[in-house]
């Protein structure tokens, strides 16, 4: 095997009018180093003008998403070997503007994100003691733990969003992630906010603007399976409607 491999990186710079370009580096190809450790020999040792966002290096921040030979990846977990005798070609996620090189701007999500409401809501005035504060634990069983645990494991990192056709056709979209959270929320047994959830996910620019491609669970580094969370919010709001439909106002 040979001791280096080609490192093809794209490179945006915005304060230059010139278009992404495919820059090369020839790296030391080692068993042990990742992706994302190339494109940091880069950044130390050939150069430093590189801009790529990292954080932990063991595939839970979610900051190191790249695609890698066209693929979402966290680099940080993608290895150099599997892609011998190379090139290699590393570019910024697709379907985000990029800020610079392999940063995305990831503004969009963040902004999409609270309307699902990703965090427990309760009628905590039934819960309060005569202090005001929280009466007790919200205990759960393994059971219940292991009914939401699946969707509670997304790390943010975008694959999901680089790899939907859907998201790259339709800027509404909320998004794989997004909607996997809000499921991860209704599972929960200490949560009383899935009818809150659902007045979002019902519309057009929720769950039912998916065609059900399934790329985003392909992708998952964490196999969240944001496939199979849209699929059954489809499930729940197609319930609604018949209910909404069947039942008079005052019985739904």
């Amino acid at each position: 095997m040979s001791e280096t491999i080609r490192l093809q990186v794209m490179r945006y710079r915005p304060d230059r009018s010139t278009p992404p370009i495919l820059q090369e580096y020839e790296v030391p190809l080692r068993k042990e180093w990742t992706v994302l450790d190339a494109l940091n020999h880069v950044k130390n040792e050939v150069d430093p003008t590189l801009a790529f966002r990292w954080s932990c290096r063991m595939g839970i921040c979610g900051s190191c998403g790249m695609n890698v030979q066209g693929s979402p990846r966290l680099t940080c977990g993608t290895f150099l070997t599997d892609f011998a005798p190379g090139p290699v070609r590393v570019e910024p996620l697709t379907n985000f503007p990029v800020i610079r090189d392999l940063v995305i701007d990831m503004s969009d999500f963040m902004e999409k994100l609270p309307r699902v409401k990703p965090w427990i809501i309760r009628d905590d005035d039934a819960v309060l003691d005569g202090d005001g504060e929280i009466d007790g634990e919200y205990l759960q069983t393994p059971e219940e733990l292991e009914a939401y645990k699946q969707f509670s494991m997304c790390i943010n990192c975008m694959l999901c969003y680089a790899a939907c056709p859907v998201y790259g056709l339709d800027p509404d979209f909320v998004g794989p992630a997004a909607i996997a959270l809000a499921e991860r929320y209704d599972l929960d047994s200490r949560d009383q906010g899935a009818r809150e959830r659902l007045d979002v996910l019902i519309e057009r620019e929720g769950v039912w603007g998916c065609t059900f491609v399934g790329e985003c669970t392909r992708v998952c580094p964490k196999h969240v399976d944001p496939a199979g969370a849209i699929q059954r919010y489809k499930l729940k709001a197609a319930q609604e409607s018949v209910r909404a439909w069947v039942l008079p106002r005052g019985a739904r």
